[in-house]
């Protein structure tokens, strides 16, 4: 149980419509009542909790900066389980500095980064993977994104891990049961059940690990590298992207000598855009260097976008560069500056082949041709609910664990080995899905044991 009252603005420190200073801990109401004054005359106290009460700001030495809106809540049913308060002020920096002063000065201390949400976790306010979802809301990169961060919040995943956390319990309690309670009238555990019901947390295992490269790229944007000859269009195109003139462009060949990097959404999929020199022999030792970096961005990126100068004859290097791309990642083939008179296209001897896209950034045609094909190579998929999808390595790392002890069990089972030796196996993926949600497992075995199989007979 935390002793301190912790204070924070929790809007950023420059000017606008509204700025917002939170307390949590066992003093944050008494505090935020010292500092705030109710234009009814009485007392923050004397209204009820989640309440809107209006009055006025003080500062340290208790002169009126600024008027305002209070609220509190009690413990336990608050956000981070303890007393919390909240003063809505108007968002000038100014007001919020002498706001967080004057909390200062009735004792309470800065909330470091992340606090409110860690004792959220520490009060059983929020499991471990809610708590994560609230940094993944925060950074959220496309709208599909935040609606997963969302669901994570609301405690889908942890709802989903929990149905085969709980099978498992199921299966160790039932065995325990037999065996501690022989006097008990519990229905034999059988093989064939045993064989049943680890098989189908194999699966629930297998289909959730296999969320997590969408949920990874949802939570982290998908490096997008765009490559192609000098003046293929690159730099315009990101710029279109973007909306504005992040990368300089100018009809010098070779402008552009490192990679850029920009982030955007298209076709509802988080882009990582990465603007890259253009792809050609060079005597100049800086160019060099950033035809370099192109081909290490090509190398590490999970989609490629190969730019051809549609009003200039493909070369042997644009094809090649176009089979490099296939080689390496899911690539699109866009055809550059096509307002402009067009070359000869040349046929393409390839399977499959790829996307293949019209456009020009001048007068915007084949934008929405690009963002179709983007949105097919990287689908949606048959989410049934938003948020049951892992969204980073230290979950996929637990479920992987997991299932590697349901396998261990299903085939030692299949071996032919006893019941009992193979629950070590089940024990360790109960350990695993429970580091995913934070959540002990403690004596939840013996709990439902009771629950299931010995209460009431």
């Amino acid at each position: 149980m935390n002793q301190d009252t912790i204070a924070a603005m929790a809007t950023p420190a420059v000017p606008s419509a509204i700025g917002i200073l939170r307390l949590s801990g066992p003093r944050a109401v008494e505090t935020a009542s010292a500092c705030f004054r109710p234009a009814a005359g009485n007392r923050l106290e004397d209204h009820p909790a989640h309440k809107l009460v209006y009055g006025s700001l003080l500062d340290a030495q208790g002169e009126v900066i600024d008027q305002v809106l209070c609220t509190y809540s009690r413990g336990p049913g608050s956000y981070t389980g303890e007393d919390t308060a909240e003063l809505q002020c108007h968002g000038s920096p100014m007001v919020l500095t002498l706001g967080l002063e004057a909390l200062f000065a009735q004792g309470a201390r800065q909330a470091g980064p992340g606090e409110f949400t860690q004792r959220a976790f520490l009060n059983g306010r929020l499991d471990l993977a809610q708590a994560e979802a609230v940094a993944d809301l925060l950074d959220a990169r496309s709208r599909e994104g935040a609606r997963h961060a969302a669901g994570r919040l609301s405690g889908a995943l942890s709802r989903r891990v929990g149905q085969i956390y709980s099978a498992l319990v199921d299966v160790m309690a039932h065995f325990h049961a037999v065996l501690d309670y022989p006097d008990e009238d519990i229905d034999p555990f059988t093989l064939t059940k045993l064989e049943d019901d680890l098989s189908a947390q194999s699966r629930a295992l297998h289909d959730l690990l296999a969320t997590y490269q969408r949920g990874r790229r949802l939570n982290q944007g998908v490096r997008c590298a765009l490559v192609g000859r000098p003046n293929a269009g690159k730099s315009s195109l990101l710029n279109a992207l973007v909306g504005y003139d992040r990368a300089i462009v100018t009809d010098i060949p070779g402008t552009t000598r490192d990679t850029l990097e920009a982030e955007v959404e298209l076709g509802g999929v988080p882009l990582r855009l990465i603007d890259t020199a253009g792809l050609r022999d060079s005597s100049d030792p800086i160019e060099r260097l950033g035809v370099e970096r192109s081909r290490q961005a090509m190398e590490e990126a999970e989609l490629i976008l190969v730019l051809w100068d549609s009003s200039v004859p493909a070369t042997q290097e644009d094809g090649e560069l176009l089979e490099t791309a296939l080689s390496l990642a899911p690539t699109i083939l866009i055809h550059t500056k096509t307002d402009l008179p067009s070359a000869p296209v040349p046929f393409l001897n390839l399977s499959p082949l790829p996307p293949v896209v019209e456009l020009s950034t001048k007068t915007g045609e084949g934008l929405a041709d690009l963002e179709a094909a983007v949105a097919q190579l990287f689908p949606k998929g048959s989410d049934s609910a938003y948020g049951e999808l892992l969204s980073n390595a230290r979950q996929a790392q637990a479920a992987q664990r997991a299932l590697e002890g349901v396998e261990r069990a299903r085939q030692a089972l299949e071996a032919g080995m006893t019941p009992d030796a193979l629950l070590t196996d089940v024990e360790e993926a109960l350990q695993a899905l429970g580091e995913l949600t934070g959540q002990s497992v403690g004596e939840d075995v013996t709990a439902r044991i009771f629950q299931r199989f010995c209460v009431g007979k």
